[in-house]
């Protein structure tokens, strides 16, 4: 296992809860002493199906955040949305259904090392792991904002959740019916200058974190993002997971989101290469 993932451990884990939320479902299991290893940006792999499935691999799920209760110890949140047959079966499951996971798996964002001014730019879904990612932005003194994004308003996950965790947040969806008309990129250029922002923090659709890094690259503004690439084995593998991403001597490297990533710096991945043979 790769030092990055040397962290990781197969667990069984309960389901506390699985609440739909819009067209999610937040789903709580209880993970223990894990949860004080995992990390705004790590995810995690789930044995999905049952024990008479056909589906071999595990699925590859954000985690939103981790937290420490009396009540449950180490609990993990996640948000899943069912569209494959694996995220269908996982969000069919109620309490009291133990899950075989491992985690944490994968990169995590990097947390300032002084005070900044920052901004997270999340896309549908891709929004949860920025909340947690929020959490921990306050502790370290950051003035945190937020843009959350969507072709419409059912798309969003959790506004309000959203709100009480960031110094400001604007919603924008494709078709108006949900905050202001328009993509979640169109004010990003404004907000940098405004608020003299040094970090942007994004996860969702990668055609969006494409045109993020283009207006920070522009800017000389740092853009982390939680890239989403479909993750079969999770552990670096099957390379299914490759993403074409610049090396320092200007090479192109062809590095697996599940070890390298799920976030990169956004400057040095080969957005216009995605999807090609090199």
């Amino acid at each position: 296992m790769s030092q990055i993932n040397r962290s990781a451990q197969q667990l069984l884990a309960p389901i506390i809860s699985n609440k739909k939320v819009g067209q999610y479902h937040q789903i709580i299991v209880n993970v223990g002493d894990l949860a004080s290893n995992c990390k705004p940006g790590n995810f995690v792999a789930i044995n999905v199906g049952g024990d008479t499935s056909s589906m071999i691999l595990r699925r590859a799920f954000a985690i939103s955040r981790v937290s420490v209760s009396a009540t449950f110890g180490g609990t993990m949140e996640l948000i899943v949305a069912p569209h494959g047959q694996g995220s269908k079966w996982l969000c069919a499951q109620g309490e009291g259904v133990v899950l075989d996971i491992v985690a944490p798996l994968g990169t995590a964002f990097g947390i300032p090392t002084e005070a900044v001014s920052v901004l997270l730019v999340g896309g549908g879904y891709g929004s949860a792991p920025l909340f947690g990612l929020a959490e921990v932005l306050n502790a370290r003194g950051c003035r945190v904002d937020m843009l959350l994004g969507a072709s419409t308003a059912s798309k969003i996950y959790a506004p309000m959740e959203g709100k009480r965790a960031v110094n400001s947040i604007r919603i924008y969806t494709e078709d108006g019916t949900m905050g202001q008309m328009g993509r979640v990129t169109d004010p990003i250029p404004e907000i940098i200058n405004d608020l003299d922002v040094a970090v942007v923090y994004s996860c969702g659709p990668m055609a969006m974190l494409s045109a993020i890094t283009k207006i920070t690259d522009s800017l000389s503004v740092v853009h982390q993002c939680a890239v989403e690439e479909a993750m079969a084995c999770g552990i670096g593998v099957c390379m299914t997971c490759v993403l074409p991403v610049r090396n320092d001597d200007g090479s192109v490297a062809m590095l697996r989101s599940c070890i390298d990533g799920p976030v990169m710096d956004g400057s040095k991945v080969q957005w216009s290469q995605v999807g090609q043979q090199l």
